[in-house]
């Protein structure tokens, strides 16, 4: 893969991994609508590592307490903001994991990216995003996130799985419907890919090893590391603009590119 098309992948997943349009679906797009060489799922999770680091490094001091508090979760201690950060973090991520599991397994999921796909889910996820932040309350900080609220946010967040829903996108919608103002929930959406990220990072470089690809390994790793600049300077500017900007202009998005995606699906 050449590097010109690694990093146009890089961009992409840096740019839309935490604005609520859906990276994945973007990454799928891109070698439907221009004839581009389909860069895999190793590429794609790739490009997700590298946001990973991007979040860690911007939410390093969640990050470094959630890590101080596995050791006492681990012993069922549930009673110091660390420990129950880390163990909300996990209880929030076992959806997703069992939901794909079941995809890969049936193989659903190779279905399931279509252009048609992205363009329904875009839309109605778009929709279903601008009620949510509209009719929502703001009575909630992320420090107030309880059990409840992470079962409620990890079962959204499996839905993600469907190309197109956008996974910070669908977490953000039901930290949104749940009462937590706008960068509460996008706060928390961003701290439940932490884990999730991991979770289809090992997956994928299982696959690699599994199949001895060099190629794909070092293509992997140079995605990353460009997805990695790209995803750092997303951040920090989204959560500038949540300041004092709504989640309308990206719902105006979603909505216009789900019906130009369905209309070139169904045309």
């Amino acid at each position: 893969m050449s590097l010109l098309h690694l990093l146009i992948l890089a961009l992409i997943q840096g740019i839309t991994e935490f604005l609520p349009v859906s990276s994945s679906g973007h990454l799928i797009l891109l070698p439907n609508l221009t004839g581009m060489e389909d860069q895999g799922q190793v590429i794609d999770v790739a490009v997700h590592v590298g946001t990973l680091g991007a979040v860690v490094l911007y939410f390093w001091r969640d990050v470094k307490m959630g890590l101080a508090g596995i050791p006492r979760m681990l012993t069922g201690k549930i009673d110091t903001p660390g420990s129950k950060l880390a163990y909300l973090l996990l209880i929030a991520t076992i959806p997703v994991i069992l939901f794909g599991l079941l995809l890969e397994i049936t193989g659903i999921y190779d279905n399931l990216r279509s252009i048609a796909v992205i363009g329904w889910t875009m839309l109605i996820f778009g929709l279903v995003l601008y009620w949510a932040d509209q009719k929502g309350a703001e009575e909630k900080r992320s420090e107030d996130w309880t059990l409840r609220d992470a079962i409620v946010m990890g079962l959204w967040q499996a839905i993600a799985l469907i190309p197109g829903t956008s996974r910070s996108g669908i977490t953000i919608t039901a930290g949104r419907y749940l009462g937590y103002d706008r960068e509460s929930a996008a706060r928390i959406a961003m701290l439940m890919s932490i884990p999730t990220i991991i979770a289809s990072g090992v997956f994928a470089g299982a696959e690699v090893i599994a199949t001895a690809d060099a190629a794909a390994a070092r293509d992997g790793a140079i995605a990353a590391g460009f997805s990695f600049i790209a995803a750092l300077a997303a951040l920090i500017l989204m959560f500038r603009l949540l300041r004092s900007v709504s989640f309308t202009p990206y719902v105006i998005y979603r909505v216009v590119l789900g019906l130009i995606l369905l209309g070139i699906a169904y045309t």
